[in-house]
């Protein structure tokens, strides 16, 4: 029994657990580092704001992914807020077993870490901890520089699809 389970208490499955998820939507990120001087990326739906004084934020990563060796060991990353014309970056981010970067939609800032050219905000951050959570990392962040493009609009996930937001959105 972990913490927090109850005796006798009912636990969603697997599947019932990714459909509510499903159904609420997130924004789309690229993160990325470097590793072995190397560029590494992948795509994440779970970018949360945490704390805005200080400048916190937070994604988790499964352990078993391609990503997680650099993650783990990288000192700094980015996070490519993506515009809603960028699925295609998401979906190739997204994709395992191929070279990520292999097309030039990307810059190295000064620091090293690469960003995705024209995404809706990108941040630059230091990592405070990895906490082992379940099958997965728990990756905490405290965000050192931004920028963001708010003429543009961001690209979210819902229900496994990518959606545009817009002014025709807007309630």
């Amino acid at each position: 029994m972990t913490s927090g389970e109850r005796v006798g208490e009912d636990r969603l499955t697997v599947e019932q657990y990714k459909s509510v998820f499903r159904q609420h939507p997130a924004g789309v990120a690229v993160i990325a580092t470097t590793h072995q001087g190397r560029p590494v990326g992948f795509t994440a739906t779970s970018v949360i704001s945490v704390s805005a004084d200080p400048p916190l934020l937070a994604f988790s990563l499964a352990a078993t992914s391609s990503s997680a060796p650099a993650i783990t060991t990288a000192d700094t990353l980015t996070i490519s807020l993506l515009t809603g014309t960028q699925d295609h970056i998401a979906a190739r981010f997204a994709t395992t077993g191929i070279d990520r970067f292999a097309t030039n939609d990307w810059t190295t800032l000064p620091t090293g870490e690469p960003i995705i050219d024209n995404a809706h905000a990108w941040i630059r951050a230091r990592i405070l901890e990895r906490t082992p959570v379940g099958g997965s990392y728990l990756i905490s962040l405290l965000a050192l520089t931004a920028n963001t493009q708010p003429e543009t609009t961001p690209l979210v996930f819902h229900d496994r699809t990518y959606h545009r937001l817009g002014p025709h959105t807007a309630i």
